[in-house]
């Protein structure tokens, strides 16, 4: 047993610690999210509410395009299916394995990956605490419909998801964000150009997905994009301003 620890410690890039150290950093995450979700459960009214404005906000605008976009997923069982079946993985087992995979891989890049989704998950949490948003599913008078109540066996009141998820999380999408960090950095690191594509299509996917299955309106998507892009300067801006920055003749 001592000479198979040695052995995997070696393929480790920098040792069992630093891995540890790793899993120890989404943890603690995760402890910060069920902190969020706490304080989100605790006014139901203002998230109800704040729902009904950004609603009312896409009706203004004539944008609340959610509804017939959900009754064109339900026409279809393989659209039903695989829109449920990336709300459930896109952003712990999709995250999950691809950082694994960068770690791994690219390990000179993983702490820019985790940092940027970390930094941008922490930011997407003291939004829920400041502006709890109940999901479009939960609006059914204004012709929404959950989908993963309606067609999977899992869902938000199956038992662990009940105790766990943050039912007043919709604005912004932490789907949405993560599926575009994971596609800008997978786009980046891989080589084969049919692969890079791919990714580049997911998070077009992943946002089709969370608004097919009531789960996010549009400005939802929007406002994790833009979060994840925000996040991403802020972190990288000495990176991007030198790539950017003409170069200087003598």
């Amino acid at each position: 047993m001592t000479s198979y620890t040695q052995t995997a410690g070696r393929r480790l890039p920098r040792g069992w610690l630093h891995l540890l150290t790793q899993i120890a950093f989404w943890l603690g995450f995760y402890v910060v999210y069920q902190l969020a979700r706490g304080f989100a459960d605790r006014d139901v009214g203002a998230a109800f509410s704040n729902g009904i404005h950004v609603i009312r906000i896409e009706n203004w605008s004539g944008t609340l395009f959610e509804p017939a976009l959900q009754r064109l997923v339900d026409s279809s069982s393989i659209l039903i299916t695989g829109t449920t079946y990336t709300y459930w993985l896109s952003q712990f087992a999709v995250v999950g394995l691809t950082l694994v995979w960068v770690y791994f891989k690219h390990h000179e890049l993983f702490a820019g990956f985790r940092n940027w989704l970390i930094g941008a998950n922490l930011v997407g949490l003291v939004c829920y605490i400041v502006v709890p948003t109940a999901p479009p599913r939960l609006y059914p008078e204004w012709g929404f419909v959950d989908t993963l109540a309606k067609h999977s066996s899992l869902n938000h009141e199956s038992g662990l998801v009940a105790l766990t998820a943050n039912p007043y999380a919709a604005m912004p999408s932490l789907h949405s964000m993560d599926a575009f960090i994971v596609g800008v950095v997978m786009f980046g690191v891989c080589k084969s150009w049919p692969v890079r594509v791919l990714w580049l299509l997911w998070p077009a996917w992943v946002w089709f997905s969370v608004m097919a299955t009531g789960n996010h309106y549009w400005l939802d998507v929007v406002a994790g994009v833009v979060l994840a892009i925000a996040t991403g300067a802020l972190l990288f801006r000495r990176e991007w301003f030198s790539r950017w920055k003409p170069a200087t003749t003598s």
